[in-house]
């Protein structure tokens, strides 16, 4: 699996959104400017996001958008898939039955892309929270920075 544009920009978006109290919102433009994500393609994602239920825009002059669940209830998975990404690549099926080394390795491929496709539901957007702010004291970095 590779993760694309689309599906970097998706993440780097709710984990801004994350960071947020839940009472709060953030406009496309705050969030474009703090991760460096051009706001119409920004947009774009967020409206798909809120298709799948992950963020809730908010009407008004201090609206913007907000993650629709906690942190810990959102998947990289989840985030990955209504992004449109391919967690699972699509494995070519083997015409002649007795290539047992194509056999094997295919079946080497289902099984890791399986385990892939586990671990990336079981990593939540609070997992990677608590990893940057992790990374950031370490750092000794300000308390807001670009996923």
């Amino acid at each position: 699996m590779k993760l694309t544009t689309r599906g970097h920009y998706s993440v780097k978006a709710l984990l801004d959104l994350s960071m947020l109290r839940p009472t709060k919102s953030a406009s496309v433009k705050a969030i474009a400017s703090r991760q460096d994500i051009p706001a119409p393609y920004l947009e774009k994602l967020l409206i798909e996001m809120r298709r799948a239920g992950l963020v809730k825009s908010i009407r008004g002059a201090v609206g913007g958008y907000q993650l629709a669940k906690p942190p810990a209830q959102i998947s990289i998975g989840e985030i990955l898939e209504a992004a449109g990404e391919k967690i699972s690549p699509k494995l070519q099926q083997q015409s002649e039955p007795d290539q047992a080394l194509d056999w094997v390795t295919s079946t080497l491929w289902q099984r890791l892309n399986q385990k892939l496709k586990e671990a990336l539901y079981s990593i939540t957007l609070a997992d990677l929270y608590y990893d940057a702010r992790s990374r950031q004291a370490s750092l000794g970095e300000e308390a807001s920075f670009i996923v």
